[in-house]
């Protein structure tokens, strides 16, 4: 997803129409000279991978004397919107972040516009250093569905989603730590008695419907994950996991846990929210903790979604070298980096989930506890990947719908039956 993903922590002050103007003039790649490094990606600067990716980007100049990182920071949504039409033109950089899953880096390696690495995961070591919940992402067959086939990118970080809560307003209202949904629901009752929404809520983009599919998750398995996310089995969108999970998130915004008017509000204000200390909790995931840790002045704390065995979450978003680029062999060199425990390291510490770093290494103890509940997690085998991640389009589909519940303006039966319109017309054929 969301994708999520980095939806968070994009650059949203980048001119919404630079990806189009550039693809539009002449190519500035310039031949195959390796000199120069073509890399785009949408981390935050003051996020946890942003942070990384500026010191790998160093230690590759360090590592490659006359070689120079052209860096264009872009937004998620831009790649999300133009990649096909970049990726066919003469503009594509050499290495860039892209997002993971069927509708996206599967629908562009389905196409031919991204480059094989398999051979260079194994030669590399690369497919060593990740877990089988995390590689699912990386690998796309013919038809572009993850889970096997070829290696199409590689994530160097890790994601899940979790409940940030404002220890202080939990403690100025008498509120202990949930550890049952009963006792979150208890504690959303007490905010609400005491004239506070206790969730932020984003329902112009995806924590809307995130919140949704983490109810249905709660009622669900590993082969209802593995039947709507790999077409391992007929999805069902009136089964009991997705009407408890639309019946629930509509009942919660008719008691006031969510407010209505975040119906056109993005992710960022969600986060602003949350760090304000305007809203005491928010469900959202992994991305935001080096953001919370450096801009929250109050005490905060996190724990898994309770009595839940599956949480949204996956490897990270992908490097891809497109198949038009210049410089494939430096894009491998500047993956290889990243992966290392040097790199990995940085990244843990300053808040990220590193895939391959030195537990002994991290030393900040809100940063250990962020990898010890991913630990836990890839044990259970408790990610669940996105509910945007099926079938082309059905982010889109997903935010109107979540906002027609928000409204009210539309029932659950109604709201299921049209996700299961969009997910049968964009699944693959049985």
């Amino acid at each position: 997803m969301l994708t999520a993903r980095r939806r968070v922590v994009a650059m949203a002050v980048i001119l919404s129409g630079s990806l189009l103007l550039s693809s539009c003039g002449g190519s500035d790649s310039g031949s195959s000279d390796g000199k120069t490094l073509k890399l785009w990606h949408y981390e935050g600067p003051d996020s946890a991978m942003g942070a990384a990716w500026d010191a790998a980007i160093k230690e590759f100049e360090k590592t490659h004397p006359g070689v120079t990182v052209k860096f264009e920071s872009k937004g998620f949504e831009q790649i999300q919107k133009t990649a096909q039409m970049v990726l066919n033109s003469g503009d594509a950089p050499d290495l860039m972040e892209y997002n993971k899953g069927n509708a996206t880096a599967g629908l562009l390696s389905k196409q031919g516009l991204l480059t094989d690495l398999s051979a260079e995961v194994t030669e590399r070591g690369w497919d060593k250093k990740l877990n089988a919940g995390v590689r699912t992402t990386s690998q796309y067959d013919a038809n572009g569905v993850m889970g096997s086939g070829k290696w199409y990118g590689i994530p160097n970080y890790a994601e899940y989603t979790m409940v940030f809560y404002n220890k202080d307003l939990f403690k100025e209202h008498g509120i202990a730590e949930p550890t049952t949904l009963g006792e979150l629901t208890a504690a959303m009752d007490k905010f609400v008695a005491d004239g506070i929404t206790p969730l932020a809520n984003a329902g112009a983009e995806y924590p809307a419907q995130q919140y949704l599919y983490q109810l249905a998750l709660s009622k669900a398995d590993r082969s209802w994950v593995d039947s709507y996310e790999l077409y391992k089995g007929r999805t069902d969108f009136q089964d009991a996991a997705w009407t408890y999970g639309a019946e629930t998130f509509a009942d919660w915004v008719e008691k006031g846990y969510i407010s209505e008017k975040s119906t056109g509000l993005k992710a960022e204000d969600a986060g602003v929210s949350f760090i304000q200390g305007k809203s005491p909790i928010l469900f959202s995931g992994s991305w935001w903790y080096g953001r919370f840790a450096s801009d929250a002045k109050f005490d905060w704390g996190t724990f898994l979604w309770p009595d839940s065995n599956l949480t949204l979450g996956s490897g990270g978003n992908l490097w891809v070298v497109p198949e038009g680029a210049r410089n494939k062999e430096l894009a491998y060199d500047f993956i290889d980096i990243t992966m290392s425990e040097k790199i990995q390291n940085l990244l843990g510490n300053k808040g990220g989930v590193p895939v391959a770093a030195d537990p002994a290494a991290i030393t900040d103890p809100r940063a250990k506890a962020l990898i010890a509940n991913f630990n836990t997690l890839a044990d259970r085998d408790g990610l669940a990947f996105y509910p945007d991640w099926p079938v082309p389009g059905f982010y889109d589909v997903l935010v109107s719908g979540t906002q027609k519940l928000l409204t009210g303006s539309e029932k659950p039966d109604a709201y299921l039956s049209a996700l299961q319109e969009a997910y049968d017309k964009g699944a693959p054929a049985k």
